[in-house]
């Protein structure tokens, strides 16, 4: 791994329009970000300064943003951080990404991690201005017609592909109906790649189990990825389709899919996304989450943040696989059989060892 050289970050003021606690944007569904207590309320101490920029829907989502957080809260215990959370607005572009960005280095944060690759183009147009500030994105790709690396620029990502592969098993070896559901947010390659390991890890089982799929929206990150009623419509649709078991990669629209599953009843399941999603949802859902596919979004801001502290900083691509224990899946209800988790792990273990090698592409 190559890495950079960390400076001292300047410190001037702050605008607050654009950081955590103020307006949401003109999304209906809105954010609950601000309503939650935040961990750099309180934050004080001497470690790194960390800007955290939020994709759309921000935290509440249980999924992608809230697993960034939980990589923010250990920075500041373990790291003595201080931090500021900003959120990305309904409609924005990447010139207003770009503000963003720039307001939270002028406030002096020194490590600035924009959270998923919507913030590509805005960190790769805003870092060169700022040689001595680091940023991190999550799920990001150096958009330049160069692909030249910055030294300040870590792209953060995940083989999301392999932990999709096996929360594809375990819908094989549990669908009763042999019909099994895919809903995406947009229908983007960085999706797509879900999609591909759970189409693998379902056919790897029964070739003859039939795959629905829907994106909620081919290109807008808000109707995709912040669209709870949405993910309730496509889900409810397969359902009623004969969908036993559906997997989601929507962002806060997969709280939709819940409802849904509990709507179709027993015998049908959910399968979250990101964090473990059995231990954020309702009591009433919970027994429907049949597992998740974990990517450890926390250990990759966690660990960006740590480098920078350690003078040591992370930077072009950085990408964490089932071996280096950044994807997995989840074990947590008690209803996933015993059975199915000797089966997956086997998987698991073939991946890890090198014997599998999970398709990118569908």
């Amino acid at each position: 791994m190559r890495y950079g050289v960390r400076l001292a970050a300047g410190m001037v003021a702050v605008s607050a329009l654009v950081l955590s606690g103020c307006a949401s944007g003109d999304s209906d569904e809105g954010s609950d970000e601000e309503s939650q207590p935040s961990v750099c309320e309180e934050a004080d101490g001497d470690g790194p300064k960390i800007g955290v920029a939020y994709d759309v829907g921000g935290r509440g989502d249980q999924s992608f943003n809230d697993s960034a957080y939980v990589g923010l809260e250990k920075a500041v215990k373990e790291l003595d951080a201080t931090c500021e959370e900003a959120e990305a607005q309904a409609g924005e572009d990447d010139a207003a990404r770009e503000e963003r960005l720039r307001t939270l280095v002028d406030a002096g944060y020194d490590t600035i991690l924009g959270i998923g690759y919507i913030y590509s183009v805005a960190v790769y147009n805003v870092a060169p201005d700022y040689p001595e500030v680091h940023f991190g994105i999550i799920d990001g790709f150096n958009p330049t017609k160069s692909q030249e690396p910055l030294e300040n620029v870590a792209n953060i990502n995940f083989a999301a592909n392999e932990g999709s592969y096996l929360v594809g098993l375990a819908a094989a070896l549990t669908t009763k109906s042999d019909i099994v559901g895919f809903i995406g947010g947009t229908n983007t390659p960085l999706i797509q790649n879900f999609e591909a390991g759970f189409n693998a890890g379902v056919h790897e089982i029964d070739p003859k189990i039939e795959i629905q799929s829907q994106y909620l929206s081919q290109d807008d990150p808000v109707k995709g990825f912040e669209n709870p009623a949405g993910g309730e419509t496509a889900a409810t649709g397969m359902y009623e389709n004969g969908a036993d078991v559906i997997y989601h990669v929507a962002g806060k629209s997969g709280l939709g899919l819940f409802d849904a599953v509990v709507q179709a009843g027993e015998g049908n399941w959910a399968i979250g996304v990101d964090s473990d999603q059995y231990l954020g949802v309702d009591e009433e859902q919970q027994p429907y989450i049949l597992t998740s596919a974990i990517k450890r979004v926390d250990t990759g801001v966690f660990e960006f943040a740590e480098s920078v502290a350690n003078d040591k900083p992370l930077f072009d691509y950085v990408t964490y696989d089932m071996a280096s224990g950044g994807v997995d899946y989840s074990t947590s209800n008690p209803a996933l059989p015993e059975d199915v988790i000797a089966q997956i792990d086997e998987y698991k273990q073939k991946i890890i060892d090198g014997e599998i090698k999970v398709p990118t592409e569908l």
